[in-house]
């Protein structure tokens, strides 16, 4: 898609929120924000659609309402439809889309997979507190020459949502990111650990402070933040199961070919994440893809349990509604630009 149809209003919505969504938010029931560029741009077909439905599917087993968010044609979407999330996973040349791109792609009408950034800052304009994801993005090597670091940095340090994820992603800086993480105030827990982990492997190598052993403990914490009227959020780093990891004394070699090889085609930017995980995904025979699959379904599980637990805390206790939060722009969380829900 090259430009906005002529047929689109002028008053199309900044961003619509489907129905389902908006009542369940409001209604105090558990929801999971999910990104799209996961199936947009990190699996291939055909496997990227199955896994983008039974993440919902699975969501909707343990009474959670899930909230797909992307870009269809030119309208950040929360809670995309079946038939939405269908179409995107079979689009070819989809843009990547991080917060900075927003207003570009809804401008230009065009469709697009939201990253961690676009997402997390999407869904707490809805009012969705929770967000299960695979990796981050953080500090690429070599940062302190090219400044090459994610926007999911400084988006997160000022979007209170609560993101689950598998530590960042396995290409990154590891030790550079959790610096980046402590500086922009942003808390990092290991679910049941102190070691975080690195995508691919159980451990990076690299410790952190503080572990929760529930979704109920990860609950309380995320109400002290909103209670504190905190505006940074709360990560929480999911291992993968040991058996299911890369072998770890593997994953070294892995990667030093992949930036040999992105190196010598001269791949830089934004094109480098993609290009790095296809590589591994190659040099692994598809283990690398089995293990990514794996560390996505724990995250969309544990995402919809600490959803349940903070759907269980009294709301008195918490610091208000999605129209009380301030997003990174200083506006009222689900109001002003939000579209009245719609069916999805």
């Amino acid at each position: 898609m090259t430009g906005l149809p002529a047929s689109t209003p002028a008053s199309t919505p900044a961003i619509q929120v489907a129905e389902e969504v908006a009542q369940a938010v409001a209604d105090g029931r558990p929801v999971v924000a999910l990104e799209s560029t996961i199936f947009t741009h990190g699996l291939p077909r055909p496997r990227n659609l199955a896994v983008a439905l039974e993440a919902e599917q699975q969501l909707r087993a343990a009474g959670v309402v899930p909230a797909t968010i992307g870009v269809h044609a030119g309208v950040p979407t929360v809670g995309l439809s079946t038939e939405q999330i269908t179409e995107l996973a079979a689009t070819d040349g989809l843009d990547k889309v991080s917060l900075r791109d927003l207003p570009v792609v809804a401008a230009l009408g065009r469709h697009g997979g939201t990253t961690v950034a676009a997402t997390a800052f999407l869904a707490h304009r809805a009012g969705v507190r929770v967000f299960s994801t695979g990796g981050l993005g953080g500090v690429h090597f070599g940062a302190s020459e090219s400044f090459d670091e994610s926007a999911d940095l400084t988006t997160l340090a000022a979007t209170p949502v609560t993101v689950i994820s598998a530590g960042v992603k396995s290409i990154l800086d590891i030790r550079a990111t959790l610096e980046r993480f402590e500086t922009l105030n942003i808390p990092v827990i290991g679910y049941r650990t102190t070691r975080y982990p690195g995508f691919y492997v159980t451990d990076s190598g690299h410790e952190i402070n503080f572990a929760v052993q529930s979704p109920e403990e990860a609950a309380r914490i995320i109400d002290a933040r909103d209670r504190l009227d905190l505006p940074q959020a709360v990560l929480i780093a999911n291992p993968v199961d040991p058996a299911r990891q890369l072998p770890p004394e593997e994953l070294d070699g892995i990667l030093a070919r992949a930036w040999a090889e992105a190196e010598r085609r001269g791949i830089t930017g934004n094109a480098s994440t993609p290009f790095l995980l296809d590589h591994i995904q190659r040099d692994t025979g598809g283990r690398s893809l089995e293990v990514n699959v794996e560390v996505y379904r724990g995250n969309v599980r544990l995402g919809g349990e600490i959803a349940g637990a903070l759907a269980r805390i009294p709301a008195a206790g918490r610091a208000g509604g999605a129209d009380e939060a301030s997003g990174p722009d200083g506006t009222g969380g689900a109001g002003g630009s939000v579209a009245a829900p719609t069916g999805a």
